[in-house]
């Protein structure tokens, strides 16, 4: 094995100090109870959880509410075998059908139904409250700028623009 081109990590891991560990535990405990509160509330009011919320939405703001299905896994940020397996089970609701690429016959489209819709119309007016309430109306303004600012600045560094990034919808 060549081990010029294997990474040798650091001497010493540089530790998280006080106010940085602080500050990580409250974002992980936040991330995990906010996606936890919205899961629970759309399961409750829709029957779904909120990963399939956010693919019917992102098949809703789409031109003719399709999307290939590579691109809906870019969109949800999940594996394409995960996608897969929602797709199904939205199928089986009846809120999105799936329709080969003519121009690519390994390729799919993930399309939302009219019921679907209709479910989506539904569930929105209860999942935008659960929202606004558990992070919306706890921030002011400035901090509803500085928390969108600090998150693309996040997202941004964990998304590579270089060939080969390993990235959950090209798994």
């Amino acid at each position: 094995m060549n081990t010029a081109s294997v990474p040798v990590p650091d001497e010493e891991p540089q530790w998280l100090d006080d106010e940085e560990q602080r500050v990580w535990r409250f974002y992980v405990h936040a991330t995990t109870l906010l996606e936890d509160h919205l899961d629970r509330q759309l399961q409750r009011d829709a029957g779904m959880p909120h990963i399939y919320y956010g693919l019917l939405v992102a098949l809703a703001d789409a031109p003719q509410r399709r999307l290939r299905m590579t691109e809906l896994a870019m969109k949800a940020k999940i594996t394409r075998s995960r996608l897969s397996h929602a797709i199904a089970r939205l199928e089986r609701n009846g809120w999105v059908r799936r329709e080969d690429c003519t121009d690519d016959r390994r390729g799919q489209f993930a399309v939302l139904t009219d019921p679907g819709l209709e479910m989506l119309r539904g569930a929105a007016p209860g999942h935008v409250r659960a929202v606004r309430n558990a992070v919306f109306d706890r921030l002011s303004p400035e901090q509803q700028k500085s928390l969108g600012e600090i998150m693309q600045i996040v997202a941004e560094g964990l998304q590579p623009n270089e060939a080969g990034a390993d990235l959950p919808w090209l798994r």
